[in-house]
Formats: C-alpha cells, structure tokens, sequence
C-alpha cells in the first residue's frame, strides 16, 4: 500500500544559510515538481517553500527508498552533501506528515505563532501541484483537510487576533532602532507579498516609502501609487540607499542584491549617517558581509526570533484550544486513511484463507474415494465455517480500529500473511467516498 511521507527543514532545524541553499523558487519549484514526479517510486507530490522552510509530501511505495532517494535530489538541487543535511532534515508519516501539516496550516509551526500569511503559501503549493498534475487522491485529500483545519483555526481561536507576521516585526524593529519614523526615508526592495505587508506595516508608522522593482516596474509603480510613495528601477537603487534610513528585502531572487562592496561605496557617501537594513528574504538579498560594514546594522530572518520570542507567551493559551482542533481532524484524517486499507486488507486476508482452504481440501481429494457427492459437499462447508470462524474476531476488531496506528496494524497484517493489496483500487474507492461526502455537506439541511 502507498504511504504518505513528509520531508522537509524549517527555522526550527536550520538556519537560514541552509533554508536559503534549499528554498525554490517558483521556477524550481516547478522543476523540482516534476523530476521527483518522474521518480518510479513516488507517486503524488506537493512541495511548499517559504522563508521559513522547505517541505516535499509524497505518496510513495517504499518510504525508506523514497526518503533516500528524495534527500538525494533535494542535496544535489542544493549543491549540498546529503550527510550535511542529517541534523537538519525531518521526516513524518502518514498520520504524522498530516498533523505536521495540519500544524503548519494552522500557524502552529510558525516563527511567529498564529501568522496567517502560511494558509496563503500552503493554499498556493498545493494549486501549483495541481496545475502541473503531480497530486493525486491522497494529497488532494490531504491539503484540503490542512486548509479547513487552518480556516477553522481561526475561525474558532483567537490565535491571529493581535499577531505578528514578519512584515510587522520588521516595523516594530524599525521602531526600537531608530524611536519616531516620521518623515524617515524606507526603501522596499521586492514587490511581493511580504514587500507589501512590510511596506503597510511601515508606512502606519511614519514610514516615507520608495519601491524598488527587481523585475516587474509595473507593480513597484502600483504599489507606490497604492502608499502614495515612489518608485525606482534596479538601477536607481545605490541612489536610494545613500538617501535612506531603512532598507527592508523581501525579493524571491535567487542571488544576492546588496553584496558589501557595493554597499560601501554607498555608505561613504552618506558621511557616517547609520542605516537599517532587514532581509526578509531567503534566498538571502544582502550579503552578510555587509554588517561589518561601519555604521550599518543588518538583521536577518533568523534575527527577527528574538523579537518574535517577546510575543509568544500572549498566545499560548490559545494555542493550546488550536492544538486541539488540529487532533480532533487528524482523528477524522486518520479513519480515512484507514479506509484505505481496512476493506481491501479484510477483503485480500479472506481471500486468502479462502484459497489456502479450497487448495487443501483439493490436495486431499483423492483420501476419500468412498465419499459421497453430499460429504465432499460438507467437507467444504467445514472448511469454509473454519475460515469464517477463524477470521470473525479479527474482521471485527479491525473494523473497530480508528486511531492513528490503523496504518502501520494493517501494513502488518499484509506483511504477516504476505498479502497483496490494490493501490489503485483503495485511493480510487476512497476518493469517490470523499467526494460524495463531500457533495453532501454541501446540501442544504433540508435535503439531507
């Protein structure tokens, strides 16, 4: 049977010198996409990749070869030696990847506790998927469940209520560092989403804006008109910077923007004025090198935790309500996964007993030439009653089963009586029960 695998790093196991080697971009992504979709071994996957990490869910036969396989591609995608990889790769399984997932959705798993800027990311990973037809029944399941699990999140807890998303603590830094931002001169490189949330962010408290497009002028323009800002080309920017008090990244270039050479010649015509420079951006936009540079203080990612570390308490107990609703889907998730092997297991292990039942009665044919057409016919009535009794107990029990161990009791069911299950038989029951489901709670109350 097919098993779900989750494999990924994220800010909680690698810094972003790592996390950015690992990010892909929208073209990667697509890339990547489709060459561990051509792997014989794997047969559906989404891949989410944000500043804060890099997650593959796969459905795969074998997940120890898939796993060795997937870090492979993963490292040589990279540039990286796989073993470099070994403290900072984690991987789940079937109910496991899911509540990983779910955890995700819901901002559980977030730097910043109830960020709500990841059901986005999550929602768009699993539409670029499916656009480059790499999902299948289980992921389809599976990420539609993450996102109502999310939506329901914040539906029911007050875990977004006051929260901070990266954009915002980039402010509040902005803030600490410099007091009042009235009239102080921010330049936003990027024109995405965590460049207009950083430039909201800013512009509410003071900030004078100045957009900076690394590749669409058309919606560092609109943006400007949007903040009643300016905006500037690529090339503009050394010119930018020598005016600026801030300079907030958040590109999705997979090269460096600012490199320290640049910025100081940069930084010797602005005649010992400080600078602000934040990277929101992984793949990194500033060299590190640049906060060696006098009179420059350079925060990246990574940095922004400790302000984040400041918040965190506010929200546990709502977060505690949170984690509760994540468990009380993955119960639900876990019973569906379940369905897939539950039936098709009892219905191969009966099978089974079956033929091993017809097969010695036929062997031992011959033992009773004097038997009557009538005792034949008891014989195997006897040997039938033998199956059903034998198999009655346990065909109950596994039905009963809806925890979310169902998976590894039926894969050991398979494996002890070396039973073959249908793949494709199971996901495609399944997945036109999901849908039926589906299209009944979508019925009016009175129609039910």
């Amino acid at each position: 049977m097919s098993e779900l695998l989750a494999i990924g790093v994220s800010h909680k196991t690698a810094p972003v010198e790592v996390r950015e080697r690992l990010a892909l971009t929208e073209s990667r992504a697509a890339d990547f996409l489709r060459d561990l979709h051509g792997v014989p071994e794997i047969q559906e996957v989404v891949t989410i990749s944000t500043c804060n990490r890099t997650e593959l869910y796969l459905v795969v036969n074998d997940p120890v070869e898939a796993e060795s396989t997937v870090l492979g591609m993963l490292a040589r995608q990279a540039s990286i030696r796989p073993t470099a990889l070994t403290g900072a790769i984690y991987s789940h399984r079937n109910c496991d990847a899911a509540r990983h997932l779910y955890r995700v959705s819901a901002g559980l798993d977030s730097m910043i506790v109830g960020e709500d800027q990841i059901q986005g990311q999550v929602k768009r990973a699993y539409e670029a998927a499916l656009g480059k037809e790499t999902t299948g029944p289980l992921t389809n399941h599976l990420f539609k469940a993450a996102l109502a699990t999310g939506k329901r999140v914040r539906t029911e807890t007050a875990l977004s209520e006051g929260q901070l998303s990266l954009p915002s603590v980039s402010a509040m830094l902005a803030k600490e560092t410099l007091g009042d931002l009235g009239g102080r001169l921010v330049v936003v490189i990027g024109t995405g989403e965590s460049s207009e949330l950083a430039a909201r962010a800013l512009a509410d408290a003071g900030g004078s804006l100045v957009f900076v497009a690394t590749r669409r002028r058309d919606r560092a323009v609109s943006l400007a008109e949007r903040f009643d800002a300016t905006s500037v080309s690529f090339d503009e920017l050394p010119e930018a910077m020598v005016r600026a008090d801030v300079v907030v990244c958040a590109s999705s270039s997979p090269h460096l923007l600012i490199e320290s050479e640049e910025l100081s010649e940069v930084m010797a015509a602005r005649a010992g004025r400080p600078m602000l420079m934040i990277d929101l951006a992984v793949p990194r936009d500033i060299d590190a090198a640049c906060a060696e540079l006098p009179g420059v203080s350079l925060y990246d990612i990574d940095d922004l935790e400790a302000v984040v570390a400041r918040n965190r308490k506010v929200r546990q107990g709502e977060a505690r309500k949170a984690e509760g609703i994540v468990e009380q889907e993955i119960q639900s998730f876990a019973t569906w996964l379940g369905s897939l092997e539950v039936l098709p297991t009892l219905a191969a292990l009966r099978t089974h007993a079956t033929e091993i039942a017809e097969h010695v009665v036929a062997e031992n044919a011959g033992r009773w030439e004097s038997a009557s057409e009538r005792d034949v016919e008891r014989v195997d009535a006897i040997a039938r009653a033998i199956v059903n009794r034998l198999l009655h107990h346990p065909t109950a029990r596994i039905k009963e089963l809806r925890d979310d161990r169902v998976h590894a009791r039926m894969a050991l069911v398979r494996d002890l009586f070396g039973l073959s299950v249908d793949d494709d038989v199971a996901l495609e029951d399944a997945a036109a029960d999901t849908e039926a489901l589906s299209e009944i709670r979508q019925l009016p109350q009175s129609r039910r």
